[in-house]
Protein backbone atom coordinates (compact mmCIF):
# COMPACT_ATOMS: atom_id res chain seq x y z
CA UNK A 1 0.00 0.00 0.00
CA UNK A 2 1.51 3.32 -1.10
CA UNK A 3 0.46 6.96 -0.73
CA UNK A 4 -0.85 6.66 -4.30
CA UNK A 5 -3.19 3.85 -3.20
CA UNK A 6 -4.25 5.90 -0.18
CA UNK A 7 -5.09 8.88 -2.38
CA UNK A 8 -7.16 6.60 -4.61
CA UNK A 9 -9.13 5.40 -1.58
CA UNK A 10 -9.90 9.08 -0.88
CA UNK A 11 -11.24 9.55 -4.41
CA UNK A 12 -8.22 10.94 -6.25
CA UNK A 13 -6.54 9.14 -9.14
CA UNK A 14 -2.80 9.65 -9.62
CA UNK A 15 -1.59 9.57 -13.22
CA UNK A 16 1.98 9.60 -14.54
CA UNK A 17 2.97 12.64 -16.58
CA UNK A 18 5.58 10.90 -18.70
CA UNK A 19 6.08 8.38 -21.48
CA UNK A 20 9.05 6.83 -23.26
CA UNK A 21 9.93 3.67 -25.14
CA UNK A 22 12.21 2.61 -22.28
CA UNK A 23 9.40 3.05 -19.73
CA UNK A 24 7.09 0.82 -21.76
CA UNK A 25 9.59 -1.80 -22.87
CA UNK A 26 11.36 -2.24 -19.52
CA UNK A 27 8.22 -2.91 -17.53
CA UNK A 28 8.54 0.45 -15.81
CA UNK A 29 4.97 1.44 -16.55
CA UNK A 30 3.70 -1.78 -15.01
CA UNK A 31 5.80 -1.05 -11.93
CA UNK A 32 4.06 2.32 -11.58
CA UNK A 33 0.69 0.61 -11.96
CA UNK A 34 1.65 -1.76 -9.15
CA UNK A 35 2.43 1.32 -7.02
CA UNK A 36 -1.07 2.68 -7.70
CA UNK A 37 -0.78 4.82 -10.83
CA UNK A 38 -3.99 4.70 -12.89
CA UNK A 39 -3.27 6.77 -16.01
CA UNK A 40 -0.67 8.42 -18.26
CA UNK A 41 -0.48 11.89 -19.80
CA UNK A 42 1.83 13.14 -22.55
CA UNK A 43 2.49 16.47 -24.25
CA UNK A 44 4.75 17.76 -27.05
CA UNK A 45 7.59 18.50 -24.59
CA UNK A 46 7.52 14.93 -23.26
CA UNK A 47 7.67 13.49 -26.77
CA UNK A 48 10.46 15.91 -27.72
CA UNK A 49 12.55 14.59 -24.82
CA UNK A 50 11.70 10.97 -25.62
CA UNK A 51 12.23 11.06 -29.40
CA UNK A 52 14.51 13.97 -30.22
CA UNK A 53 16.89 13.77 -27.27
CA UNK A 54 17.55 10.01 -27.24
CA UNK A 55 18.67 7.44 -29.80
CA UNK A 56 15.84 5.04 -28.86
CA UNK A 57 13.86 5.78 -32.02
CA UNK A 58 16.67 6.36 -34.52
CA UNK A 59 16.50 2.96 -36.21
CA UNK A 60 12.74 3.22 -36.66
CA UNK A 61 13.00 6.78 -37.97
CA UNK A 62 15.56 5.58 -40.52
CA UNK A 63 13.34 2.67 -41.58
CA UNK A 64 10.24 4.84 -41.92
CA UNK A 65 12.18 7.46 -43.87
CA UNK A 66 13.54 4.86 -46.29
CA UNK A 67 9.99 3.63 -46.87
CA UNK A 68 9.06 7.10 -48.08
CA UNK A 69 7.30 8.44 -44.99
CA UNK A 70 7.29 12.22 -44.48
CA UNK A 71 8.43 13.88 -41.26
CA UNK A 72 4.80 14.35 -40.18
CA UNK A 73 4.00 10.72 -40.97
CA UNK A 74 7.03 9.52 -39.00
CA UNK A 75 6.01 11.64 -36.01
CA UNK A 76 2.48 10.30 -36.11
CA UNK A 77 3.62 6.68 -36.45
CA UNK A 78 5.93 6.97 -33.44
CA UNK A 79 3.48 8.74 -31.15
CA UNK A 80 0.54 6.53 -32.05
CA UNK A 81 2.70 3.48 -31.42
CA UNK A 82 3.81 4.67 -27.98
CA UNK A 83 0.38 5.84 -26.84
CA UNK A 84 -1.21 2.66 -28.14
CA UNK A 85 1.31 0.47 -26.34
CA UNK A 86 0.85 2.41 -23.09
CA UNK A 87 -2.94 2.21 -23.45
CA UNK A 88 -2.72 -1.57 -23.91
CA UNK A 89 -0.79 -1.85 -20.64
CA UNK A 90 -3.21 0.50 -18.88
CA UNK A 91 -6.26 -1.42 -20.17
CA UNK A 92 -6.16 -3.60 -17.03
CA UNK A 93 -6.78 -0.44 -14.96
CA UNK A 94 -9.56 0.71 -17.29
CA UNK A 95 -11.33 -2.62 -16.94
CA UNK A 96 -10.77 -2.85 -13.19
CA UNK A 97 -12.19 0.65 -12.57
CA UNK A 98 -15.12 0.29 -14.94
CA UNK A 99 -13.79 2.89 -17.35
CA UNK A 100 -13.09 5.54 -14.73
CA UNK A 101 -9.31 5.32 -15.08
CA UNK A 102 -6.64 3.66 -17.21
CA UNK A 103 -6.44 6.47 -19.79
CA UNK A 104 -3.46 7.60 -21.87
CA UNK A 105 -3.55 11.07 -23.45
CA UNK A 106 -2.25 12.19 -26.84
CA UNK A 107 -2.31 15.86 -27.84
CA UNK A 108 -3.50 17.15 -31.18
CA UNK A 109 -0.99 19.26 -33.11
CA UNK A 110 -0.63 22.35 -30.84
CA UNK A 111 -0.25 24.56 -33.93
CA UNK A 112 -3.99 24.02 -34.48
CA UNK A 113 -5.00 25.68 -31.19
CA UNK A 114 -6.82 28.53 -32.96
CA UNK A 115 -8.46 26.31 -35.60
CA UNK A 116 -11.68 24.80 -34.23
CA UNK A 117 -12.75 22.72 -37.20
CA UNK A 118 -9.36 21.19 -37.93
CA UNK A 119 -8.89 20.44 -34.24
CA UNK A 120 -12.20 18.55 -34.24
CA UNK A 121 -11.34 16.55 -37.36
CA UNK A 122 -7.84 15.74 -36.04
CA UNK A 123 -9.17 14.68 -32.65
CA UNK A 124 -11.70 12.36 -34.30
CA UNK A 125 -9.07 10.99 -36.68
CA UNK A 126 -6.48 10.26 -33.96
CA UNK A 127 -9.11 8.70 -31.69
CA UNK A 128 -10.24 6.42 -34.52
CA UNK A 129 -6.67 5.46 -35.46
CA UNK A 130 -5.83 4.51 -31.88
CA UNK A 131 -9.12 2.58 -31.67
CA UNK A 132 -8.96 2.03 -27.92
CA UNK A 133 -11.59 3.06 -25.35
CA UNK A 134 -8.95 4.17 -22.84
CA UNK A 135 -7.33 6.92 -24.91
CA UNK A 136 -7.97 10.64 -24.46
CA UNK A 137 -7.20 13.28 -27.05
CA UNK A 138 -5.71 16.45 -25.53
CA UNK A 139 -7.08 19.75 -26.81
CA UNK A 140 -5.77 23.13 -25.54
CA UNK A 141 -8.47 25.16 -23.79
CA UNK A 142 -8.37 28.13 -26.14
CA UNK A 143 -11.77 29.57 -27.12
CA UNK A 144 -11.60 27.46 -30.28
CA UNK A 145 -10.47 24.41 -28.33
CA UNK A 146 -13.30 24.78 -25.83
CA UNK A 147 -15.81 24.88 -28.68
CA UNK A 148 -14.13 21.80 -30.18
CA UNK A 149 -14.52 20.03 -26.83
CA UNK A 150 -18.31 20.18 -27.05
CA UNK A 151 -18.35 18.67 -30.53
CA UNK A 152 -15.89 15.93 -29.58
CA UNK A 153 -17.83 14.92 -26.46
CA UNK A 154 -21.06 14.90 -28.45
CA UNK A 155 -19.27 12.60 -30.94
CA UNK A 156 -18.08 10.33 -28.12
CA UNK A 157 -14.40 11.20 -28.45
CA UNK A 158 -12.64 11.14 -25.07
CA UNK A 159 -11.00 14.52 -24.37
CA UNK A 160 -8.38 15.88 -22.02
CA UNK A 161 -8.94 19.66 -22.09
CA UNK A 162 -5.53 21.11 -21.28
CA UNK A 163 -3.69 24.35 -20.46
CA UNK A 164 -6.36 25.67 -18.09
CA UNK A 165 -5.14 28.38 -15.72
CA UNK A 166 -8.01 30.60 -14.58
CA UNK A 167 -11.28 29.85 -12.84
CA UNK A 168 -13.25 31.49 -15.66
CA UNK A 169 -11.45 29.32 -18.21
CA UNK A 170 -12.22 26.21 -16.14
CA UNK A 171 -15.92 27.09 -15.91
CA UNK A 172 -16.07 27.55 -19.69
CA UNK A 173 -14.50 24.12 -20.19
CA UNK A 174 -16.87 22.44 -17.73
CA UNK A 175 -19.91 24.01 -19.38
CA UNK A 176 -18.66 22.97 -22.83
CA UNK A 177 -18.38 19.38 -21.59
CA UNK A 178 -21.89 19.51 -20.11
CA UNK A 179 -23.23 20.84 -23.40
CA UNK A 180 -21.62 17.87 -25.17
CA UNK A 181 -23.39 15.48 -22.79
CA UNK A 182 -26.69 17.31 -23.33
CA UNK A 183 -26.24 16.53 -27.01
CA UNK A 184 -26.05 12.84 -26.20
CA UNK A 185 -22.30 12.37 -25.72
CA UNK A 186 -21.02 10.00 -23.04
CA UNK A 187 -17.29 10.30 -23.63
CA UNK A 188 -14.79 10.38 -20.77
CA UNK A 189 -13.08 13.70 -20.10
CA UNK A 190 -10.80 15.56 -17.71
CA UNK A 191 -10.10 19.29 -17.36
CA UNK A 192 -6.35 19.79 -16.88
CA UNK A 193 -5.63 22.80 -14.66
CA UNK A 194 -1.98 23.88 -14.48
CA UNK A 195 -0.79 24.64 -10.96
CA UNK A 196 2.88 25.39 -10.26
CA UNK A 197 3.27 27.83 -13.14
CA UNK A 198 0.78 30.13 -11.44
CA UNK A 199 2.89 30.37 -8.28
CA UNK A 200 6.05 30.88 -10.34
CA UNK A 201 4.50 33.92 -12.00
CA UNK A 202 2.61 35.32 -9.00
CA UNK A 203 5.45 34.88 -6.50
CA UNK A 204 7.59 37.36 -8.44
CA UNK A 205 4.83 39.96 -8.31
CA UNK A 206 4.21 39.34 -4.60
CA UNK A 207 7.90 39.82 -3.83
CA UNK A 208 7.83 43.15 -5.66
CA UNK A 209 4.84 44.21 -3.54
CA UNK A 210 6.50 43.14 -0.29
CA UNK A 211 3.87 40.45 0.32
CA UNK A 212 6.09 37.36 0.38
CA UNK A 213 3.88 35.74 3.01
CA UNK A 214 1.44 34.91 0.22
CA UNK A 215 4.10 33.23 -1.92
CA UNK A 216 3.45 29.58 -2.61
CA UNK A 217 -0.23 29.84 -1.68
CA UNK A 218 -2.06 31.46 -4.59
CA UNK A 219 -1.94 28.51 -6.99
CA UNK A 220 -3.34 26.11 -4.39
CA UNK A 221 -5.92 28.70 -3.32
CA UNK A 222 -7.09 28.96 -6.91
CA UNK A 223 -7.36 25.18 -7.24
CA UNK A 224 -9.43 24.94 -4.07
CA UNK A 225 -11.85 27.61 -5.30
CA UNK A 226 -11.99 25.92 -8.71
CA UNK A 227 -12.90 22.66 -7.00
CA UNK A 228 -15.83 24.41 -5.33
CA UNK A 229 -17.04 25.45 -8.79
CA UNK A 230 -16.69 21.83 -9.95
CA UNK A 231 -18.89 20.64 -7.08
CA UNK A 232 -21.58 23.19 -8.00
CA UNK A 233 -21.48 22.64 -11.76
CA UNK A 234 -21.68 18.86 -11.59
CA UNK A 235 -24.05 18.46 -8.66
CA UNK A 236 -26.58 15.86 -9.75
CA UNK A 237 -24.99 15.39 -13.20
CA UNK A 238 -25.16 11.88 -14.67
CA UNK A 239 -21.67 12.19 -16.16
CA UNK A 240 -18.84 14.29 -14.78
CA UNK A 241 -15.66 15.71 -16.20
CA UNK A 242 -13.09 15.32 -13.45
CA UNK A 243 -10.72 18.23 -12.80
CA UNK A 244 -7.10 17.19 -13.23
CA UNK A 245 -4.22 19.01 -11.56
CA UNK A 246 -1.29 19.32 -13.97
CA UNK A 247 2.15 20.92 -13.73
CA UNK A 248 2.38 19.65 -10.17
CA UNK A 249 6.14 19.30 -9.93
CA UNK A 250 7.47 21.87 -7.45
CA UNK A 251 9.60 24.44 -9.29
CA UNK A 252 10.66 26.49 -6.23
CA UNK A 253 13.17 24.47 -4.19
CA UNK A 254 12.17 26.43 -1.07
CA UNK A 255 8.80 24.64 -1.13
CA UNK A 256 7.96 21.04 -0.31
CA UNK A 257 8.66 18.71 -3.21
CA UNK A 258 5.13 17.33 -2.80
CA UNK A 259 3.39 20.67 -2.22
CA UNK A 260 1.02 20.29 -5.16
CA UNK A 261 0.24 16.64 -4.45
CA UNK A 262 -0.26 16.44 -0.66
CA UNK A 263 -2.19 19.70 -0.61
CA UNK A 264 -4.67 19.01 -3.42
CA UNK A 265 -6.33 15.67 -2.64
CA UNK A 266 -10.09 15.32 -2.89
CA UNK A 267 -12.84 13.13 -4.36
CA UNK A 268 -13.49 12.97 -8.11
CA UNK A 269 -10.13 14.51 -9.05
CA UNK A 270 -6.97 13.47 -10.86
CA UNK A 271 -3.38 14.60 -10.32
CA UNK A 272 -0.90 13.92 -13.12
CA UNK A 273 2.59 13.92 -11.68
CA UNK A 274 6.11 13.85 -13.20
CA UNK A 275 8.25 10.86 -12.18
CA UNK A 276 10.57 12.66 -9.73
CA UNK A 277 7.67 14.23 -7.84
CA UNK A 278 5.78 10.94 -7.85
CA UNK A 279 8.80 9.18 -6.38
CA UNK A 280 8.90 11.81 -3.63
CA UNK A 281 5.18 11.32 -2.93
CA UNK A 282 5.65 7.55 -2.62
CA UNK A 283 8.68 8.12 -0.40
CA UNK A 284 7.33 10.69 2.05
CA UNK A 285 3.98 12.01 0.84
CA UNK A 286 0.84 11.95 2.96
CA UNK A 287 -2.61 11.24 1.58
CA UNK A 288 -5.41 13.07 3.35
CA UNK A 289 -8.42 15.13 2.31
CA UNK A 290 -6.85 18.56 1.84
CA UNK A 291 -8.69 20.02 -1.15
CA UNK A 292 -11.57 21.47 0.86
CA UNK A 293 -9.49 22.67 3.80
CA UNK A 294 -8.78 26.38 4.11
CA UNK A 295 -11.50 27.63 1.75
CA UNK A 296 -12.10 30.76 3.83
CA UNK A 297 -8.39 31.52 3.81
CA UNK A 298 -8.29 31.00 0.06
CA UNK A 299 -10.98 33.64 -0.43
CA UNK A 300 -9.10 36.02 1.86
CA UNK A 301 -5.85 35.47 -0.02
CA UNK A 302 -7.55 36.27 -3.32
CA UNK A 303 -8.99 39.49 -1.87
CA UNK A 304 -5.53 40.44 -0.62
CA UNK A 305 -4.07 39.74 -4.06
CA UNK A 306 -6.63 42.04 -5.66
CA UNK A 307 -5.96 44.74 -3.04
CA UNK A 308 -2.27 44.58 -3.93
CA UNK A 309 -3.19 45.39 -7.52
CA UNK A 310 -2.17 42.02 -8.92
CA UNK A 311 -4.42 40.96 -11.79
CA UNK A 312 -4.61 37.16 -11.57
CA UNK A 313 -6.79 36.96 -14.67
CA UNK A 314 -4.16 38.79 -16.72
CA UNK A 315 -1.42 36.55 -15.33
CA UNK A 316 -3.40 33.45 -16.28
CA UNK A 317 -4.02 34.78 -19.80
CA UNK A 318 -0.29 35.26 -20.27
CA UNK A 319 0.41 31.79 -18.89
CA UNK A 320 -1.98 30.31 -21.46
CA UNK A 321 -0.22 32.17 -24.27
CA UNK A 322 3.19 31.13 -22.92
CA UNK A 323 2.05 27.52 -22.52
CA UNK A 324 0.85 27.38 -26.12
CA UNK A 325 4.12 28.95 -27.31
CA UNK A 326 6.13 26.42 -25.30
CA UNK A 327 4.24 23.43 -26.72
CA UNK A 328 4.50 24.89 -30.24
CA UNK A 329 8.24 25.32 -29.83
CA UNK A 330 8.64 21.75 -28.52
CA UNK A 331 6.54 20.38 -31.39
CA UNK A 332 8.50 22.30 -34.04
CA UNK A 333 11.80 21.27 -32.43
CA UNK A 334 10.70 17.64 -32.43
CA UNK A 335 9.68 17.75 -36.09
CA UNK A 336 13.04 19.33 -37.00
CA UNK A 337 14.89 16.65 -35.02
CA UNK A 338 12.98 13.85 -36.79
CA UNK A 339 13.79 15.42 -40.16
CA UNK A 340 17.48 15.69 -39.27
CA UNK A 341 17.61 12.12 -37.97
CA UNK A 342 15.88 10.88 -41.13
CA UNK A 343 18.42 12.66 -43.35
CA UNK A 344 21.40 11.37 -41.43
Amino acid sequence: MTAIHEAFKLGQSIWLDYISRELIGSGGLQEWIDLGVTGVTTNPSIFENAIAKTSDYDAEIASLSKSGKSTAEIYEALTLQEVGAAADIMRQVYDRTGGKDGYVSLEVNPLLASDRDTTISEAKRLFALLNRPNVMIKIPATPEGISALTECIASNVNVNSTLIFSQAQYVDVARAYLEGTRRGGRAASVASVFVSRVDTAIDKLLAEKGASELCGHIASDGIKLMYQEFRKLFAGAEAIQRPLWASTGTKNKAYSDVLYVDGLIGPDTVNTVPPSTLEAFVNHGRASLTLEAGITQAHEDMKRLEALGIDLKAVCSKLLADGLASFNKAFESLMAAIENKARS
